[in-house]
């Protein structure tokens, strides 16, 4: 195709559609480069196997469709992704649950589905960036890592300042100054650098099974259970992956389903036992439901790895 050439589908999914909820774990912050989120509109830079490319998505809840337009190379794996990606795939009403609020949010959010982008390094990356910091830091670190090193994305992706982020070999070639500059320590940035230079092979996950392919991502040194959740939850649509190590997230899960305000990982994956196959999503009920575990003691402060 011609790259400047959009290429157009309307898609009416056959089930409710809340399209801000669907694409929220796409975003790593209010001002990542390469999505933006307008009153019923997505905009989505990505780089495909085809190529980079633009996708917008317009939500019309009337008609019960979703209009969507992409440009450049990509644009025609994009749009072929687009179901994937707004939760065709994911079966929500595999998990029954009993009686209670999680079962009230749940129905409150018919259109709160999993998708699965299917690329994999543009979850990877930047789920290493969050890696030991705050989230602050994380998207503080992404941005500037895009805004330098990526490519503006194609078609009107480029006046909106969208930004595709970089090929693996873009990756490898940032400078050691530059992984500083963003705030990133010496180990993150090797579990990148390591990760890029297998890159094909990580790409094959999002064709696995769960466990087949954490244990595809995890098999880079510096990947652990957590870095590969967070990336799996998100190209893939994975229901079941927990994101075991997370700071907060077992005080969540335990003080919501067992009224405890402190709790460990092996006592999260106790409560979340039940309902495996959909832990994941149970999580993202929880968070929905807007439970938070009592606090009793200061925020983590971000550290500044650029002054060492």
């Amino acid at each position: 195709m011609v790259d400047g050439a959009a290429r157009s589908r309307t898609w009416c999914p056959p089930y409710p559609l809340d399209l801000p909820a669907v694409v929220a774990p796409l975003r790593r912050g209010a001002g990542d480069p390469t999505i933006l989120v307008q009153a019923g509109t997505v905009w989505r830079a990505s780089r495909t196997p085809a190529g980079l490319g633009t996708l917008r998505i317009a939500a019309r809840p009337a008609e019960g469709a979703v209009a969507a337009t992409a440009w450049g190379p990509g644009a025609d794996w994009l749009l072929e992704q687009l179901p994937a990606m707004l939760g065709a795939n994911d079966r929500p009403d595999g998990l029954v649950l009993p009686p209670g609020k999680l079962r009230d949010v749940q129905r409150r959010n018919p259109g709160l589905r999993l998708g699965a982008s299917g690329l994999v390094m543009d979850s990877l990356v930047p789920s290493v960036l969050e890696q030991k910091v705050t989230v602050t830091e994380a998207h503080r670190a992404w941005r500037y890592l895009l805004r330098r090193h990526g490519t503006p994305a194609p078609g009107p992706g480029t006046e909106l300042g969208l930004v595709v982020p970089p090929s693996a070999r873009e990756w490898a070639l940032v400078p050691s100054w530059s992984w500083h500059r963003a705030g990133v320590d010496a180990k993150r940035t090797e579990t990148i650098l390591r990760a890029v230079r297998l890159a094909p092979r990580l790409e094959e996950a999002s064709a696995m099974a769960g466990t087949e392919a954490a244990a595809r991502l995890m098999h880079v040194p510096g990947i652990g259970p957590w870095t590969a959740a967070e990336t799996l939850q998100r190209c893939n649509g994975d229901p079941d992956a927990v994101s075991v190590g997370d700071l907060h997230l077992p005080n969540t899960v335990v003080w919501a389903l067992a009224g405890k305000a402190r709790g460990t990982d092996e006592e999260m994956l106790e409560l979340l036992a039940p309902y495996a196959g959909h832990r994941h999503r149970v999580c993202r009920l929880i968070r929905t439901l807007g439970v938070r575990a009592p606090r009793f003691g200061p925020r983590l402060a971000p550290n500044d790895h650029r002054r060492r």
